[in-house]
C-alpha cells in the first residue's frame, strides 16, 4: 500500500513538472524598442514606411541591461553608437549624460511597473543628451529641479511614452535641435512649458496628454512644426507658438496647430515670477505671439475661461521690454480654418477683461487679435465670437491634410564643431534655454552676465562650474561640470562678446 501512494507521488510529481514545461507561462524575452524614426519618406510614399508614415533605422547594436541597483550612466559608458539600453524598472537617482551618438534608452514595463528616475528635489535634470540620433522611451521621470528630459544641439531625436511628473522648469525640451518627433507622452506639474520646442527646425509633436502645467505645448523661436492630436487642459495656457526676443535664433514660422483637445486651461499661473510665460493668463486656450505663418485647424478649443485664440505682438504679449532689433514684433499671415469653438470666454482676466468692458461685455471672445501683424486670414469668421479681426480676408486653403510630417526625408548628419564655433554652439544647445540677450527668460539675462563679468572669462567658468544661489528672485542655476574646461571657456568668451 505505502509502495502505490510513494509511486503516485513520484507520478504526480512528474506530472507537475512536465506540464509546467509544456504549458506553463514562459517569461518572455523584452522586445526590441519601437522602431526608431529618424526620418520621413516624401509625402504621399508608402513604401518601406511605418504605418503612421515615418521611416525607420533598423536596430543592429548591442544590449545593455540595466537593472534596480545599478547605475544607468554606467551602461552609458559603455554604450557606443547604435547600441541600445535597456532599463527595468526600479527607483533610479542620478543625471544621464549621452554626449554619444545614435544611443536607444528602453524602459521595460512589467506587470505595470516602470523603471522610474526620481531626482527628489535634489538633482536638476534625468536625461540630457547632446548626441544625434537619441531615442527615449518608456520612462517615468519625477521630482527634478530643472528639466526631464533636455537636448542640446542633439538632431534626429525621438522621445516618445513618457510620464513626466513636476520636473521643475521644463518636461520635454529639445534646444536647438533638428528633425526630431515628440509623442505619447504624458507631463504635469511643469512650471513653465510642459512640451517646450526651442530653436529647433522639422519637428512633431504628437499624441501627448500635457495638464496642469503653465504652458502645455510651447514651439518657440522654431519652424517647421505640427503639433497634432495632443490632450491640452487644465493648464495656464495650452498651446503656444511665438518668439522669444534676444535669444540666437530670431523667428517662429510655418508652424501647423491642428487635430488637438484645448480644453478648459484655467489652471492659475505658478510660473517663475518676471518670466515670459508668468504673463500667460490663466485661461489662454492657443497663443500665438509674433510667429508668422501659423495655421490653426480642425481643433476642438473649449471651456478657456479667458479666450479660444489669442493673436498678439510684442508689445501686447508680454515681451515689450526687449530692444533685440532682429526680431519682428508682429504676427503675419496667420490662417484660422475651421476649427469647433464653444463655451471659451467666460471669465476674462487682466487686459482682457478690461478691453471687453469698452465693448459693454463680460464675456470674452473664441478669438483675439490685438497689436500688428498683416496678411491673417480665418475662414467662415461669423462662426465664432471674434474682436480685432476687422483686417482678417478669406484664406487660400482649406486644409493642411497634405502635409503629413515637417521631419525630413533623410537623417541630419552630425556636423563637426571647430574650435571657434564651440563656444557658440555650446551657448546655442545650452545656455540660451534660460539666459536671452535682454529679457527675462529663467535666468539673468546675457546682458547683466556681461556688466558682472566684464572682462573675467574665468569667473563665468568658476560660477557655472558651481553656481551659488545669489538672488532671491531667480531659481537656482544647475552646475554645468560635465562640460570639458575648453567649452566652458569658449561659451565664457561668447557670451562676453555678444551683442544681441
Amino acid at each position: 500500500m505505502l509502495k502505490k501512494i510513494i509511486f503516485s507521488l513520484i507520478i504526480l510529481v512528474i506530472g507537475v513538472f512536465l506540464g509546467k514545461t509544456i504549458f506553463g507561462v514562459k517569461k518572455k524575452s523584452a522586445p526590441l524598442p519601437t522602431s526608431n524614426v529618424l526620418f520621413r519618406p516624401e509625402q504621399h510614399s508608402s513604401s518601406d514606411s511605418l504605418t503612421n508614415g515615418y521611416t525607420s533605422i533598423e536596430f543592429n547594436g548591442e544590449i545593455h541591461e540595466v537593472k534596480n541597483g545599478s547605475k544607468i550612466q554606467d551602461a552609458v559608458k559603455k554604450a557606443n553608437p547604435g547600441d541600445l539600453i535597456r532599463v527595468y524598472p526600479g527607483i533610479y537617482s542620478e543625471t544621464l549624460y549621452i554626449d554619444k551618438d545614435n544611443i536607444s534608452f528602453q524602459g521595460i514595463i512589467e506587470e505595470g511597473a516602470w523603471p522610474v528616475l526620481d531626482g527628489k528635489k535634489e538633482l536638476n535634470d534625468a536625461f540630457l543628451y547632446s548626441g544625434n540620433g537619441i531615442q527615449i522611451e518608456n520612462f517615468k521621470i519625477i521630482n527634478y529641479k530643472g528639466n526631464g528630459i533636455m537636448g542640446q544641439a542633439g538632431n534626429n531625436f525621438v522621445i516618445r511614452n513618457n510620464w513626466i511628473i513636476d520636473t521643475g522648469v521644463y518636461g520635454i525640451f529639445p534646444q536647438y535641435g533638428k528633425n526630431g518627433i515628440v509623442e505619447h507622452n504624458i507631463l504635469s506639474g511643469i512650471e513653465d512649458a510642459a512640451i517646450y520646442i526651442g530653436m529647433c527646425d522639422n519637428v512633431d509633436v504628437k499624441h501627448n496628454k500635457v495638464f496642469e502645467n503653465v504652458a502645455g505645448i510651447e514651439i518657440e523661436n522654431s519652424r517647421h512644426a505640427l503639433v497634432e492630436n495632443n490632450y491640452a487642459y487644465n493648464n495656464t495656457g495650452g498651446i503656444l507658438a511665438f518668439i522669444t526676443p534676444g535669444l540666437p535664433i530670431k523667428t517662429t514660422y510655418d508652424v501647423i496647430i491642428r487635430d488637438n483637445f484645448v480644453i478648459e486651461n484655467n489652471h492659475a499661473n505658478f510660473g517663475a515670477p518676471g518670466s515670459i510665460v508668468s504673463g500667460i493668463p490663466p485661461g489662454t486656450g492657443i497663443l500665438v505671439m509674433a510667429a508668422d505663418d501659423v495655421i490653426i485647424e480642425n481643433n476642438i478649443i473649449s471651456g478657456n475661461n479667458n479666450a479660444g485664440i489669442i493673436i498678439t505682438d510684442f508689445a501686447n504679449g508680454g515681451a515689450k521690454a526687449s530692444n533685440d532689433p532682429d526680431s519682428e514684433p508682429n504676427p503675419d499671415r496667420i490662417t484660422i480654418l475651421d476649427n469647433f469653438m464653444i463655451n471659451n470666454g467666460n471669465a476674462p482676466v487682466g487686459e482682457l477683461k478690461a478691453l471687453m468692458m469698452t465693448q459693454l461685455s463680460s464675456k470674452g471672445p473664441d478669438i483675439l487679435a490685438i497689436g500688428g501683424g498683416q496678411g491673417s486670414t480665418i475662414r467662415d469668421k461669423q462662426r465664432y465670437r471674434t474682436f480685432g479681426l476687422g483686417d482678417f480676408e478669406e484664406p487660400k486653403i482649406t486644409s493642411t491634410a497634405h502635409v503629413q510630417s515637417f521631419m525630413l526625408d533623410h537623417p541630419v548628419e552630425p556636423k563637426e564643431i571647430t574650435a571657434l564655433e564651440l563656444g557658440e554652439m555650446t551657448y546655442y544647445g545650452i545656455c540660451s534655454g534660460c539666459h536671452a540677450y535682454d529679457i527675462r527668460l529663467i535666468g539673468v539675462p546675457v546682458n547683466a552676465i556681461q556688466a558682472i563679468y566684464h572682462n573675467n572669462p574665468q569667473g563665468i567658468v568658476d560660477y557655472i562650474t558651481k553656481p551659488k544661489k545669489v538672488r532671491d528672485d531667480y531659481p537656482e542655476m544647475p552646475p554645468q561640470d560635465y562640460l570639458s574646461e575648453e567649452a566652458k571657456m569658449a561659451v565664457a568668451q561668447y557670451i562676453l562678446a555678444l551683442k544681441k
